[in-house]
């Protein structure tokens, strides 16, 4: 499964099309309340009908996931589309939708946001690469050890080493 972004404008144009064309031949409705955020999910899935192009070979599925809410007081509205080459219902591909973002939120994020790595200096050889192993290390050392919020087990750990080297038995 690909989400289809901007840069791909023809192709996400088609897929909007398709689905202004043809009713779902599967939707899934998902709702839920966390903290002072509220979301409604609707997926909806068409089986791949018409050709797309060459370089698209293999794509079995449309999905089209169309998220309004409100966080606090501000509303919010998106529709993102995606392909795949899987043929599943839209209740299959809400929960492969949700475990990915379950993945970006606790650990892609973290590393971008907390721990920085996007501006990490390092571009040469293996050090980037070395470097990113040693930030997912962290923070699963720290989530194994009870802390959600990274920022909170950094802060806890960063002048206790013993803590620290016990994460470690």
């Amino acid at each position: 499964m690909i989400a289809v972004k901007g840069n791909q404008r023809k192709l996400q144009q088609h897929l909007q099309t398709q689905f202004e064309q043809q009713d779902p031949d599967s939707i899934e409705v998902h709702t839920e309340q966390v903290r002072d955020r509220r979301t409604q999910r609707t997926v909806s899935v068409l089986a791949a009908r018409e050709s797309l192009d060459a370089a698209w070979s293999g794509v079995k599925s449309l999905i089209r996931v169309e998220r309004v809410g409100s966080r606090g007081s501000e509303m919010m509205q998106e529709t993102i589309f995606y392909i795949s080459s899987l043929t599943e219902d839209a209740a299959q591909f809400c929960q492969r939708i949700r475990d990915h973002w379950q993945i970006e939120n606790r650990l892609h994020w973290v590393k971008d946001v907390v721990l920085k790595e996007d501006a990490a200096p390092m571009c040469s050889g293996h050090a980037p690469e070395n470097m990113a192993i040693l930030r997912t290390i962290a923070v699963n050392l720290l989530r194994l050890n009870g802390f959600d919020s990274i920022t909170r087990g950094i802060r806890a750990v960063a002048h206790d080493l013993h803590r620290l080297f016990s994460f470690l038995q």
